[in-house]
C-alpha cells in the first residue's frame, strides 16, 4: 500500500475511560467509537485488541481511508471531532481516535491509553490482556519495541542495522520455552511486539531469530490477527 504515513505527533487528547459514572467517561456499551487508519501501525494494535476482546457489538470501529487526505498526513473525516473538541486545533487530524458518540468529542488520541482502557474496562468477554501487576513489564516491552527496534529500523546507518539485532536477540532468548513474551499468556505486550515484528523492513532481521520467526508466524495465523495484517499497511515514515 502506497499511503503516506502520518506525521508523528504528540497526541493532543488524553482523557481516560474510568470505572463508573463519576469518572465522566465510563465504560458504557455503545457510547464510544474507534476511528482507525490502515496506514497507522498503532491502529493495527488497537484493531487486533478490539477483535480479541470481542467488541464489535459494544464499541464500533470506523475504518478511515488508507491514504491520508489532509496536510500533515491526517484525515478529513476526523475534522469535525477535532474541531468539536478543540476549536482551531493546530495539528492535523490524526488517527487513532477514541470518540464519544454522546458528546461528539474526542476522548483520546493516545494509542497507549486507548489500548490500556480497552483491555482494562472493555475486556470482560475476552482474554485478560492487561493482568494486574503486569503493567510495568508490558510497558518495558513497548519501550524495547520502540527504542530498540522501530527507531533503529527507521535509520539506515550501520548502527541502525546493529541495534535491532541486539533487541531482537534479547526477545528471542525470552521466548525460550514460552509461547508468549510475558507470563505464559497473551497480553498487550504480544500485540505490541507482533505489530512491530511484522513490519516489512524487519523481515530479514526477524528471519535470523528462530524463536521470533516461529512466534510471528503463529500469531499471524491467529484469527484475531490475520485479518488485520491483511488490511493494515505497516509503512513507517
Amino acid at each position: 500500500m502506497s499511503a503516506t504515513a502520518p506525521t508523528a505527533a504528540v497526541p493532543s487528547f488524553r482523557s481516560r475511560i474510568g470505572c463508573d459514572a463519576r469518572s465522566g467517561y465510563y465504560a458504557a456499551p455503545h457510547r464510544y467509537r474507534l476511528h482507525l487508519s490502515p496506514s497507522c501501525p498503532h491502529c493495527l494494535q488497537i484493531a487486533v485488541t478490539h477483535t480479541l476482546l470481542g467488541l464489535d457489538d459494544t464499541l464500533p470501529v470506523t475504518v478511515l481511508p488508507a491514504a491520508p487526505d489532509t496536510p500533515g498526513g491526517g484525515h478529513r473525516a476526523l475534522l469535525p471531532l477535532y474541531e468539536a473538541t478543540s476549536h482551531q486545533h493546530p495539528g492535523p487530524p490524526l488517527a487513532p481516535v477514541l470518540s464519544d458518540d454522546w458528546t461528539g468529542r474526542i476522548v483520546s488520541s493516545h494509542p497507549g491509553d486507548i489500548l490500556h482502557d480497552l483491555a482494562r474496562h472493555f475486556g470482560g468477554h475476552g482474554p485478560d490482556l492487561l493482568p494486574h501487576g503486569a503493567e510495568g513489564a508490558i510497558a518495558a516491552v513497548g519501550r524495547l519495541c520502540e527504542r530498540g527496534i522501530t527507531l533503529a529500523a527507521r535509520r539506515g546507518d550501520a548502527i541502525g542495522r546493529a541495534t535491532p539485532h541486539r533487541a531482537l536477540t534479547v526477545l528471542d532468548r525470552r521466548l525460550a520455552g514460552r509461547e508468549y513474551v510475558l507470563h505464559g499468556q497473551l497480553t498487550l505486550a504480544d500485540i505490541r511486539l507482533w505489530s512491530t515484528l511484522v513490519h516489512p523492513n524487519l523481515a530479514d532481521h526477524v528471519a535470523t531469530h528462530p524463536r521470533l520467526s516461529t512466534y510471528v508466524r503463529r500469531l499471524s495465523a491467529h484469527p484475531a490477527f490475520a485479518p488485520h495484517l491483511a488490511r493494515y499497511s505497516l509503512a513507517l515514515a
